[in-house]
């Protein structure tokens, strides 16, 4: 899936503001604290720069059109129309995007971002998009 020059991408301003806040927390925090920090630092970024989330919300699964007792809690959903969900460590696996594009399948949702706090002195933003 390419995106031709002047095709805008999806959600560009909302994805803006919360790399915004994303890169706040990365440069006060640093790398190498738990993920749940990392978590906590954000939604108190997101409040401080207005950015509408829901922490943790529980998304309802089905299968043939029964409601299962498994439900997806990704970290945020921002705005409403972009899922983000959180991960510290050393690196990125594919099973970590996987996670991101179930809970986009599951919402109905169309953008995901696979937000990296890792070792290294910079945080990592990832778009996935359905």
């Amino acid at each position: 899936m390419s995106h031709e020059p002047d095709e805008p991408l999806l959600h560009a301003g909302e994805v803006f503001r919360i790399q915004g806040a994303v890169f706040e927390v990365n440069k006060v925090l640093g790398p190498g604290f738990l993920e749940a920090v990392y978590q906590e630092c954000l939604g108190l970024e997101f409040a401080h720069r207005k950015i509408p989330f829901r922490a943790q919300p529980r998304l309802a699964l089905t299968y043939k059109d029964i409601l299962l007792e498994q439900t997806y809690s990704p970290d945020f959903i921002c705005y409403e129309k972009v899922i983000v969900e959180l991960k510290a460590g050393r690196d990125l696996a594919e099973v970590h995007r996987a996670q991101v594009l179930n809970y986009l399948r599951a919402t109905g949702l169309r953008l995901g971002l696979l937000v990296h706090f890792g070792l290294s002195a910079k945080a990592r933003v990832e778009r996935l998009a359905l």
